[in-house]
């Protein structure tokens, strides 16, 4: 075996074919993960409430179908937690392989639970419970499949790899757009009765699909290189403890990622309701759905990739001002009751929203160490989804159903602010581009200052 790197000297990148391999596994594992969580917030929207939640009258039943919805995003940060030490201290790829297990089996179950008519109280307890096991495995998935792409990848590169392997949230929620939209052109009896069950059990196959690649990956090498220094007597700590131990960079990693979070609900899952409620045929909304799944293909990867060179920072606040710019035009194209109209709001809304998520994957990988990054990245990314996105839409529909009218106002407000948050999270950023992952240190408190005033060798570049 080869000398560890000096800890100040960053590693040398990965052979090209194995880093595409890494890029795969990581892609194929997110899309997985990602279908089978999206594919939950769409059914949610269509048909849970009424298949689970009957004793409710209709907007009430789909607030309770949000609420299992918030369930899984509350599990999330649980599972970031318990995955990101274990990560930081087995490995990314054993847990990457856990994770996806539990996500598919998971959503596999769903698809053949038994209805509130069938089994009373208990198909609504299962459903959430079911929810939080796949709240628990997404915890875990996207920070160990980031961290092998970006401990693989050339420093200079990390955005645009980063980017291929950030592909898989909009290539999974297409899926799962593809499959809910199949499932519901049959008729609405056959759809309530077993067609909202295919797309659940389609997981399956996509579950042996990534297994089978997954296992064929192995392990980053900066964890082996952070592993061979922990085993010649260096003490290991416990990763949560370090990370809180100084929590002003957990803070702003979770910060940051409360307006792509909120927008993605807002524009996605929650439009659903909005849009069918002010006179959209669900149709409609789904073909909007399946643009903005295919804007996302292309813009994530090009703002990842353009993190590389402008860096992380700067994509991201221009991507918050777009948010704060542009909420009121994108929902007053949705309020036009234009099909056209609606999926130009549509798009451009995924525009703005992944301008913001594109750099997530590098910048918070690089915010914190080798030892933590697992647990550091997850808990950020985590706290993130379950503020910006597990409550904006039961927050959303609370607004709504208060209002005498249907508005898209409280909406407006919702994006501007939650735009604003990360906007001023950015801003308190270190920016990170370029650093040295062997070397970067969360407890090193520079590590979090505006990068205004950090000018260091240790990789901060304004």
């Amino acid at each position: 075996m080869s000398p560890a790197p000096s800890p100040h000297v960053p590693a040398r990148p990965s052979d090209p074919a194995l880093l595409r391999r890494v890029a795969l596994s990581s892609l194929l594992g997110t899309v997985i993960e990602y279908y089978d969580f999206l594919l939950y917030g769409t059914m949610a929207a269509l048909v849970l409430g009424e298949l689970f939640f009957p004793a409710s009258d209709p907007t009430v039943g789909t607030i309770a179908a949000f609420g299992t919805l918030a369930a899984g995003y509350v599990a999330r940060p649980l599972g970031g937690a318990v995955f990101g030490h274990f990560g930081d201290r087995l490995g990314r790829k054993s847990m990457l392989v856990l994770t996806m297990a539990l996500m598919g089996v998971a959503s596999f179950l769903i698809g053949v639970l038994p209805t509130y008519g069938t089994i009373g109280v208990a198909a609504p307890v299962l459903l959430v419970l079911f929810r939080v096991v796949q709240g628990v495995a997404i915890g875990g998935e996207w920070a160990g499949a980031t961290l092998m792409v970006v401990e693989h990848a050339d420093p200079k590169r990390r955005g645009l790899w980063s980017g291929v392997m950030q592909m898989g949230s909009p290539i999974g929620f297409l899926l799962s757009t593809v499959a809910v939209t199949l499932a519901s052109l049959l008729p609405r009896a056959s759809f309530l009765s077993w067609g909202w069950r295919v797309p659940f059990l389609f997981s399956a196959v996509l579950l042996g699909i990534g297994l089978y690649v997954r296992v064929s990956v192995g392990e980053s090498p900066l964890f082996r290189q952070a592993a061979e220094a922990r085993d010649a007597g260096e003490a290991p700590g416990v990763p949560l403890a370090q990370v809180l131990r100084r929590p002003r960079t957990l803070v702003l990693a979770c910060a940051v990622g409360i307006g792509p979070f909120a927008l993605t609900a807002l524009i996605s899952t929650f439009m659903l309701t909005y849009a069918t409620a002010i006179g959209y045929a669900t149709s409609e909304v789904m073909t909007g759905l399946l643009f903005t799944s295919l804007t996302g293909l292309v813009s994530i990867p090009l703002f990842s990739a353009l993190s590389d060179r402008l860096g992380r920072r700067a994509v991201v606040l221009g991507g918050a001002a777009g948010v704060v710019l542009l909420a009121y035009p994108v929902y007053a194209l949705v309020d036009a009751r234009s099909p056209v109209l609606l999926i130009l709001g549509m798009v451009l809304g995924q525009v703005v929203q992944s301008a913001m998520y594109a750099p997530l994957g590098p910048l918070l990988s690089e915010m914190f160490g080798t030892r933590v990054r697992y647990t550091g990245a997850s808990l950020g990314y985590q706290l993130a989804a379950l503020i910006g996105g597990g409550f904006t839409p039961m927050l959303a529909g609370s607004l709504l159903s208060s209002a005498e009218d249907v508005s898209s106002t409280p909406l407006v407000v919702l994006a501007v602010v939650c735009g604003l948050v990360t906007a001023l999270a950015v801003r308190r950023t270190a920016e990170t581009r370029g650093r040295d992952l062997s070397a970067a240190d969360p407890e090193d408190p520079a590590a979090a200052e505006p990068s205004r005033t950090r000018t260091t060798s240790r990789g901060a570049q304004a």
